[in-house]
Protein backbone atom coordinates (compact mmCIF):
# COMPACT_ATOMS: atom_id res chain seq x y z
CA UNK A 1 0.00 0.00 0.00
CA UNK A 2 1.49 3.72 -1.16
CA UNK A 3 0.94 6.18 1.68
CA UNK A 4 0.15 9.35 -0.08
CA UNK A 5 2.41 12.33 1.07
CA UNK A 6 1.28 15.13 -0.83
CA UNK A 7 1.85 18.08 1.74
CA UNK A 8 5.83 17.34 0.58
CA UNK A 9 5.02 16.31 -2.98
CA UNK A 10 3.42 19.60 -3.52
CA UNK A 11 6.68 21.07 -1.25
CA UNK A 12 8.82 19.96 -4.29
CA UNK A 13 6.65 20.43 -6.93
CA UNK A 14 7.12 24.24 -6.21
CA UNK A 15 10.62 24.06 -6.20
CA UNK A 16 10.98 22.59 -9.42
CA UNK A 17 13.72 24.37 -11.41
CA UNK A 18 14.36 27.06 -8.75
CA UNK A 19 18.16 26.54 -9.01
CA UNK A 20 18.84 25.35 -5.93
CA UNK A 21 19.57 22.16 -4.49
CA UNK A 22 16.86 20.53 -3.13
CA UNK A 23 17.78 18.84 0.63
CA UNK A 24 15.10 16.50 1.68
CA UNK A 25 15.63 15.90 5.46
CA UNK A 26 13.74 14.95 8.57
CA UNK A 27 14.44 11.71 11.06
CA UNK A 28 15.39 8.35 9.63
CA UNK A 29 13.13 5.84 8.54
CA UNK A 30 10.47 8.76 7.88
CA UNK A 31 9.82 8.00 3.83
CA UNK A 32 12.60 10.31 2.69
CA UNK A 33 13.91 7.93 -0.01
CA UNK A 34 10.28 6.94 -0.99
CA UNK A 35 9.35 10.58 -1.48
CA UNK A 36 11.99 11.36 -3.88
CA UNK A 37 12.29 7.86 -5.98
CA UNK A 38 8.74 6.61 -5.94
CA UNK A 39 6.15 9.77 -4.85
CA UNK A 40 7.98 12.52 -6.95
CA UNK A 41 9.48 10.35 -10.03
CA UNK A 42 6.35 8.53 -10.33
CA UNK A 43 5.00 12.52 -10.26
CA UNK A 44 7.67 13.20 -13.08
CA UNK A 45 6.90 10.90 -15.53
CA UNK A 46 3.17 11.82 -15.05
CA UNK A 47 4.18 15.55 -15.77
CA UNK A 48 5.43 13.63 -19.41
CA UNK A 49 9.16 14.09 -18.03
CA UNK A 50 11.37 10.45 -20.06
CA UNK A 51 12.75 8.18 -18.04
CA UNK A 52 15.92 8.80 -19.33
CA UNK A 53 15.95 12.13 -18.11
CA UNK A 54 15.42 11.14 -14.72
CA UNK A 55 18.97 10.11 -13.01
CA UNK A 56 18.58 8.13 -9.87
CA UNK A 57 21.40 7.32 -7.83
CA UNK A 58 20.73 5.61 -4.47
CA UNK A 59 24.54 6.36 -2.76
CA UNK A 60 23.64 3.54 -0.23
CA UNK A 61 23.26 0.54 -2.37
CA UNK A 62 26.23 -1.67 -3.00
CA UNK A 63 26.07 -1.68 -6.86
CA UNK A 64 26.83 2.15 -6.38
CA UNK A 65 29.46 2.07 -4.41
CA UNK A 66 31.79 3.37 -7.39
CA UNK A 67 29.68 6.15 -7.54
CA UNK A 68 30.43 7.43 -4.14
CA UNK A 69 33.82 8.88 -5.61
CA UNK A 70 32.95 11.98 -6.73
CA UNK A 71 34.39 12.40 -9.98
CA UNK A 72 33.37 9.31 -11.03
CA UNK A 73 29.82 10.28 -10.03
CA UNK A 74 30.09 13.73 -11.68
CA UNK A 75 31.23 12.09 -15.07
CA UNK A 76 28.30 9.95 -14.85
CA UNK A 77 25.78 12.80 -14.01
CA UNK A 78 27.30 14.62 -17.09
CA UNK A 79 27.23 11.76 -19.22
CA UNK A 80 23.41 10.64 -19.15
CA UNK A 81 22.72 14.44 -19.85
CA UNK A 82 22.37 13.87 -23.65
CA UNK A 83 20.57 17.07 -25.00
CA UNK A 84 19.12 20.32 -23.75
CA UNK A 85 15.88 19.39 -22.07
CA UNK A 86 15.47 19.83 -18.30
CA UNK A 87 17.37 16.53 -16.33
CA UNK A 88 16.33 15.23 -12.98
CA UNK A 89 19.06 14.50 -10.59
CA UNK A 90 17.69 11.83 -7.47
CA UNK A 91 20.50 11.23 -5.31
CA UNK A 92 19.62 9.26 -2.06
CA UNK A 93 22.26 9.02 0.87
CA UNK A 94 24.52 11.66 -0.31
CA UNK A 95 26.56 11.35 2.79
CA UNK A 96 28.13 8.53 1.31
CA UNK A 97 30.12 10.21 -1.05
CA UNK A 98 33.39 12.59 -0.41
CA UNK A 99 33.38 15.65 -1.17
CA UNK A 100 29.65 15.44 -2.02
CA UNK A 101 28.50 19.62 -2.10
CA UNK A 102 31.43 20.20 -4.47
CA UNK A 103 29.39 17.35 -6.67
CA UNK A 104 26.04 19.25 -6.03
CA UNK A 105 27.25 22.67 -5.93
CA UNK A 106 29.04 22.09 -9.56
CA UNK A 107 25.73 20.79 -10.75
CA UNK A 108 24.04 23.89 -10.42
CA UNK A 109 26.32 25.76 -13.04
CA UNK A 110 24.03 23.36 -15.47
CA UNK A 111 20.73 25.07 -16.67
CA UNK A 112 19.21 22.29 -17.38
CA UNK A 113 19.95 20.28 -14.43
CA UNK A 114 17.61 20.03 -11.45
CA UNK A 115 18.64 18.10 -8.16
CA UNK A 116 17.29 16.40 -5.23
CA UNK A 117 18.76 14.63 -2.63
CA UNK A 118 18.24 13.31 0.94
CA UNK A 119 20.84 12.27 3.63
CA UNK A 120 21.40 10.38 6.48
CA UNK A 121 20.96 12.48 9.64
CA UNK A 122 23.84 10.74 11.17
CA UNK A 123 26.02 13.30 9.06
CA UNK A 124 23.65 15.34 7.13
CA UNK A 125 21.93 17.54 9.35
CA UNK A 126 19.44 20.28 8.91
CA UNK A 127 22.47 22.53 10.49
CA UNK A 128 25.14 21.48 8.43
CA UNK A 129 22.86 22.58 5.56
CA UNK A 130 23.64 26.43 5.22
CA UNK A 131 27.20 25.98 5.29
CA UNK A 132 27.44 23.14 3.24
CA UNK A 133 25.99 24.41 0.13
CA UNK A 134 26.30 28.15 1.07
CA UNK A 135 22.82 29.16 0.80
CA UNK A 136 22.31 27.19 -2.68
CA UNK A 137 20.27 24.82 -0.41
CA UNK A 138 16.41 24.67 -0.21
CA UNK A 139 15.50 22.76 2.67
CA UNK A 140 12.24 20.39 2.59
CA UNK A 141 11.58 19.08 5.97
CA UNK A 142 9.71 15.65 6.10
CA UNK A 143 8.35 14.42 9.17
CA UNK A 144 6.95 11.07 10.18
CA UNK A 145 3.19 10.46 9.28
CA UNK A 146 0.81 12.78 10.33
CA UNK A 147 -2.70 11.33 11.24
CA UNK A 148 -4.40 11.86 8.35
CA UNK A 149 -1.78 10.69 6.50
CA UNK A 150 -1.46 7.45 9.39
CA UNK A 151 -5.48 6.78 8.69
CA UNK A 152 -5.41 6.72 5.24
CA UNK A 153 -2.84 3.26 5.37
CA UNK A 154 -5.41 2.11 8.36
CA UNK A 155 -8.72 0.39 8.66
CA UNK A 156 -10.99 1.28 11.25
CA UNK A 157 -12.72 3.25 13.32
CA UNK A 158 -11.49 6.85 13.97
CA UNK A 159 -11.27 6.41 18.14
CA UNK A 160 -9.57 3.10 17.32
CA UNK A 161 -7.08 4.19 14.93
CA UNK A 162 -6.43 7.45 17.19
CA UNK A 163 -5.24 5.18 20.11
CA UNK A 164 -2.90 2.63 17.98
CA UNK A 165 -1.33 6.56 16.86
CA UNK A 166 -1.31 7.57 20.03
CA UNK A 167 0.59 4.48 20.56
CA UNK A 168 2.84 3.77 18.12
CA UNK A 169 3.50 6.61 16.26
CA UNK A 170 3.77 7.63 12.26
CA UNK A 171 6.64 5.74 11.44
CA UNK A 172 5.53 4.46 7.99
CA UNK A 173 7.14 1.16 8.58
CA UNK A 174 5.28 0.89 11.90
CA UNK A 175 2.20 1.73 10.63
CA UNK A 176 2.02 -1.17 7.81
CA UNK A 177 2.62 -3.93 10.80
CA UNK A 178 0.21 -5.93 11.38
CA UNK A 179 0.29 -6.64 14.49
CA UNK A 180 1.44 -4.56 18.21
CA UNK A 181 4.37 -6.94 18.78
CA UNK A 182 5.87 -6.20 15.57
CA UNK A 183 5.43 -2.33 16.03
CA UNK A 184 6.33 -1.56 19.30
CA UNK A 185 9.41 -4.39 18.94
CA UNK A 186 10.50 -2.35 15.41
CA UNK A 187 10.45 0.81 17.27
CA UNK A 188 12.50 -0.01 20.46
CA UNK A 189 14.96 -1.64 18.10
CA UNK A 190 15.36 0.87 16.31
CA UNK A 191 15.43 4.00 18.43
CA UNK A 192 18.47 1.93 20.33
CA UNK A 193 20.39 0.67 17.20
CA UNK A 194 19.35 3.28 14.99
CA UNK A 195 18.50 6.51 16.63
CA UNK A 196 20.88 6.78 19.75
CA UNK A 197 23.86 5.24 17.90
CA UNK A 198 23.73 7.80 15.26
CA UNK A 199 24.18 10.30 17.77
CA UNK A 200 26.58 8.87 19.95
CA UNK A 201 28.70 7.92 16.78
CA UNK A 202 28.28 11.90 14.98
CA UNK A 203 29.27 13.34 18.43
CA UNK A 204 31.60 10.94 19.15
CA UNK A 205 30.29 10.66 22.77
CA UNK A 206 32.53 8.20 25.38
CA UNK A 207 29.38 7.79 28.01
CA UNK A 208 26.34 6.42 26.12
CA UNK A 209 24.50 5.73 29.35
CA UNK A 210 24.35 9.46 30.09
CA UNK A 211 22.90 10.45 27.20
CA UNK A 212 20.09 7.47 27.36
CA UNK A 213 19.16 8.86 30.53
CA UNK A 214 18.55 12.34 29.41
CA UNK A 215 16.61 10.74 26.62
CA UNK A 216 14.57 8.99 29.40
CA UNK A 217 14.06 12.50 31.02
CA UNK A 218 13.18 14.27 27.95
CA UNK A 219 10.77 11.51 26.84
CA UNK A 220 8.66 11.28 30.43
CA UNK A 221 8.67 15.22 30.45
CA UNK A 222 6.79 15.79 27.18
CA UNK A 223 4.92 19.28 27.45
CA UNK A 224 6.05 20.08 30.88
CA UNK A 225 8.48 23.28 31.02
CA UNK A 226 12.43 22.18 31.94
CA UNK A 227 15.92 23.17 31.33
CA UNK A 228 19.75 21.32 32.14
CA UNK A 229 20.32 23.46 35.52
CA UNK A 230 16.64 21.44 36.49
CA UNK A 231 17.48 18.04 34.81
CA UNK A 232 21.31 18.00 35.95
CA UNK A 233 19.78 18.65 39.60
CA UNK A 234 17.72 16.02 39.23
CA UNK A 235 20.37 13.89 38.44
CA UNK A 236 22.44 15.01 41.21
CA UNK A 237 19.53 14.51 44.05
CA UNK A 238 17.51 11.54 42.41
CA UNK A 239 20.39 9.14 40.96
CA UNK A 240 23.53 10.38 42.80
CA UNK A 241 25.34 11.36 39.37
CA UNK A 242 27.29 14.36 38.04
CA UNK A 243 25.74 15.42 35.01
CA UNK A 244 26.69 18.95 34.16
CA UNK A 245 24.12 21.24 32.83
CA UNK A 246 26.38 22.43 29.76
CA UNK A 247 26.90 19.01 29.27
CA UNK A 248 23.10 18.13 29.40
CA UNK A 249 22.50 21.62 26.87
CA UNK A 250 24.88 20.20 24.50
CA UNK A 251 23.00 16.30 24.27
CA UNK A 252 19.98 18.36 24.03
CA UNK A 253 21.47 20.11 21.12
CA UNK A 254 22.75 16.70 19.87
CA UNK A 255 18.85 14.83 19.90
CA UNK A 256 17.60 18.01 18.09
CA UNK A 257 19.65 18.17 15.30
CA UNK A 258 18.91 14.06 14.95
CA UNK A 259 15.31 15.28 14.97
CA UNK A 260 14.55 12.80 17.25
CA UNK A 261 12.62 15.96 19.44
CA UNK A 262 12.01 19.72 18.88
CA UNK A 263 11.62 22.64 21.24
CA UNK A 264 9.37 25.04 21.95
CA UNK A 265 10.37 28.55 23.27
CA UNK A 266 8.42 30.22 26.26
CA UNK A 267 7.41 33.53 25.12
CA UNK A 268 5.79 36.83 27.16
CA UNK A 269 2.74 37.29 25.28
CA UNK A 270 1.93 40.46 26.81
CA UNK A 271 5.35 41.54 27.11
CA UNK A 272 6.29 40.52 23.86
CA UNK A 273 9.56 39.51 24.21
CA UNK A 274 10.80 35.21 24.86
CA UNK A 275 11.81 34.03 28.11
CA UNK A 276 15.24 32.25 27.89
CA UNK A 277 14.34 29.85 30.87
CA UNK A 278 12.29 26.61 30.23
CA UNK A 279 11.98 25.26 27.52
CA UNK A 280 9.05 22.41 26.87
CA UNK A 281 10.32 19.48 24.10
CA UNK A 282 8.26 17.09 22.33
CA UNK A 283 9.20 14.23 20.23
CA UNK A 284 9.25 14.46 16.63
CA UNK A 285 7.57 10.57 16.86
CA UNK A 286 5.33 9.92 19.62
CA UNK A 287 5.55 5.93 18.74
CA UNK A 288 9.34 6.32 19.48
CA UNK A 289 9.05 8.20 22.98
CA UNK A 290 6.77 5.31 24.44
CA UNK A 291 9.25 2.88 22.74
CA UNK A 292 12.32 4.62 25.00
CA UNK A 293 10.04 3.94 27.78
CA UNK A 294 9.11 0.21 26.95
CA UNK A 295 4.85 1.69 26.72
CA UNK A 296 4.55 2.71 30.28
CA UNK A 297 3.84 5.85 30.61
CA UNK A 298 0.47 6.83 28.43
CA UNK A 299 -0.57 9.71 29.77
CA UNK A 300 -3.37 10.64 26.67
CA UNK A 301 -3.14 14.68 28.17
CA UNK A 302 1.07 15.45 27.43
CA UNK A 303 0.25 12.68 24.63
CA UNK A 304 -2.21 14.84 22.87
CA UNK A 305 -0.04 17.68 23.08
CA UNK A 306 2.85 16.63 21.68
CA UNK A 307 0.68 15.45 18.56
CA UNK A 308 -0.81 18.58 18.12
CA UNK A 309 2.54 20.20 18.34
CA UNK A 310 3.71 18.02 15.83
CA UNK A 311 0.86 18.52 13.44
CA UNK A 312 1.58 22.21 13.68
CA UNK A 313 5.01 21.81 12.68
CA UNK A 314 3.74 19.41 9.82
CA UNK A 315 1.60 22.37 8.40
CA UNK A 316 4.44 25.05 8.64
CA UNK A 317 3.48 27.22 11.72
CA UNK A 318 6.06 28.60 13.72
CA UNK A 319 5.15 27.09 17.37
CA UNK A 320 6.21 28.44 20.66
CA UNK A 321 4.66 28.34 24.66
CA UNK A 322 2.72 31.27 25.73
CA UNK A 323 2.97 32.87 28.93
CA UNK A 324 0.67 35.19 30.57
CA UNK A 325 1.75 37.36 33.33
CA UNK A 326 -1.76 38.14 35.48
CA UNK A 327 -2.15 39.86 39.50
CA UNK A 328 -4.28 38.89 41.43
CA UNK A 329 -5.91 39.45 45.17
CA UNK A 330 -6.43 36.59 47.88
CA UNK A 331 -8.63 36.33 50.10
CA UNK A 332 -6.79 38.92 52.30
CA UNK A 333 -6.79 41.13 49.78
CA UNK A 334 -3.18 40.95 48.83
CA UNK A 335 -2.21 41.40 45.80
CA UNK A 336 0.47 38.59 44.04
CA UNK A 337 1.86 38.01 40.37
CA UNK A 338 1.14 34.98 38.14
CA UNK A 339 2.26 33.15 35.09
CA UNK A 340 -0.60 31.22 33.22
CA UNK A 341 0.46 29.46 30.14
CA UNK A 342 -0.96 29.33 26.87
CA UNK A 343 0.07 25.57 25.35
CA UNK A 344 0.73 27.21 21.94
CA UNK A 345 1.32 30.57 20.45
CA UNK A 346 1.01 29.38 16.51
CA UNK A 347 3.10 31.82 13.77
CA UNK A 348 2.91 31.29 10.42
CA UNK A 349 3.31 34.93 8.06
CA UNK A 350 1.05 38.06 9.61
CA UNK A 351 -1.37 35.47 11.03
CA UNK A 352 -1.57 34.61 14.65
CA UNK A 353 -3.27 31.81 16.92
CA UNK A 354 -3.51 30.56 20.65
CA UNK A 355 -3.89 27.18 21.17
CA UNK A 356 -5.06 25.48 24.72
CA UNK A 357 -5.10 21.56 24.45
CA UNK A 358 -7.12 19.92 26.63
CA UNK A 359 -8.15 16.13 26.96
CA UNK A 360 -11.10 16.67 29.26
CA UNK A 361 -13.17 19.92 29.63
CA UNK A 362 -16.12 18.19 31.35
CA UNK A 363 -15.86 20.18 34.54
CA UNK A 364 -16.34 23.62 35.40
CA UNK A 365 -13.15 23.90 37.30
CA UNK A 366 -11.01 22.46 33.86
CA UNK A 367 -13.13 24.57 31.87
CA UNK A 368 -11.85 27.74 34.22
CA UNK A 369 -8.17 26.77 34.31
CA UNK A 370 -8.38 26.71 30.44
CA UNK A 371 -10.15 29.74 29.44
CA UNK A 372 -8.47 31.91 32.10
CA UNK A 373 -4.80 32.45 30.41
CA UNK A 374 -6.83 33.05 27.26
CA UNK A 375 -8.97 35.73 28.44
CA UNK A 376 -5.87 38.00 29.40
CA UNK A 377 -4.49 38.25 25.87
CA UNK A 378 -4.99 41.52 25.27
CA UNK A 379 -4.93 41.57 21.75
CA UNK A 380 -7.99 40.27 19.18
CA UNK A 381 -5.56 37.28 17.68
CA UNK A 382 -8.00 33.81 17.38
CA UNK A 383 -8.52 31.74 20.31
CA UNK A 384 -8.89 28.39 20.14
CA UNK A 385 -9.38 24.79 22.77
CA UNK A 386 -8.78 21.79 21.36
CA UNK A 387 -10.62 19.09 23.26
CA UNK A 388 -10.38 15.11 22.89
CA UNK A 389 -13.26 13.83 20.85
CA UNK A 390 -15.16 14.53 17.59
CA UNK A 391 -17.75 17.67 17.74
CA UNK A 392 -17.75 20.03 15.27
CA UNK A 393 -16.21 23.52 16.19
CA UNK A 394 -18.38 26.03 18.09
CA UNK A 395 -17.93 29.32 19.27
CA UNK A 396 -18.54 29.27 23.12
CA UNK A 397 -19.50 32.49 25.06
CA UNK A 398 -15.98 33.88 25.52
CA UNK A 399 -15.42 34.15 21.30
CA UNK A 400 -13.13 30.99 21.79
CA UNK A 401 -13.30 28.24 19.38
CA UNK A 402 -13.62 24.86 20.40
CA UNK A 403 -13.60 21.94 18.48
CA UNK A 404 -12.61 18.15 18.53
CA UNK A 405 -9.15 16.96 18.37
CA UNK A 406 -10.76 14.48 15.16
CA UNK A 407 -11.31 18.07 13.41
CA UNK A 408 -8.21 19.62 14.07
CA UNK A 409 -6.04 16.42 12.76
CA UNK A 410 -8.23 15.87 9.67
CA UNK A 411 -9.05 19.28 8.60
CA UNK A 412 -5.21 21.62 7.56
CA UNK A 413 -6.60 24.67 6.99
CA UNK A 414 -9.14 24.43 10.06
CA UNK A 415 -7.61 27.02 12.10
CA UNK A 416 -9.21 29.69 9.71
CA UNK A 417 -12.61 27.82 9.14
Amino acid sequence: MEIRRDIYLQQLIDRKHNGMIKIISGIRRCGKSYLLFNIFKAHLLESGVPADHIIEIALDGIENEHLRDPKICWNYICSSVKDEGMYYVLLDEVQFMLRFEEVLNSLLHHGNIDVYVTGSNSRFLSSDIVTEFRGRGDEIRVHPLSFAEYWSSCDGEYEDVLDDYMTYGGLPQAALMRTERQKSEYLKNIFANVYLKDVIERNHLQNAEEIGILTDVLASAIGCPTNPNKIANTFQSQRKLSYTNKTIANHIQYLEEAFLISSASRYDIKGRKYIGANQKYYFTDIGLRNARLNFRQHEETHIMENIIYNELRIRGYNVDVGMVEVYERNEEGERSRKQLEVDFVVNRGSRRYYIQSAWDLSSREKQEQEYKSLRNIPDSFRKIIIINGSKRPWVNEDGFVVMGLKHFLLNQDILDA
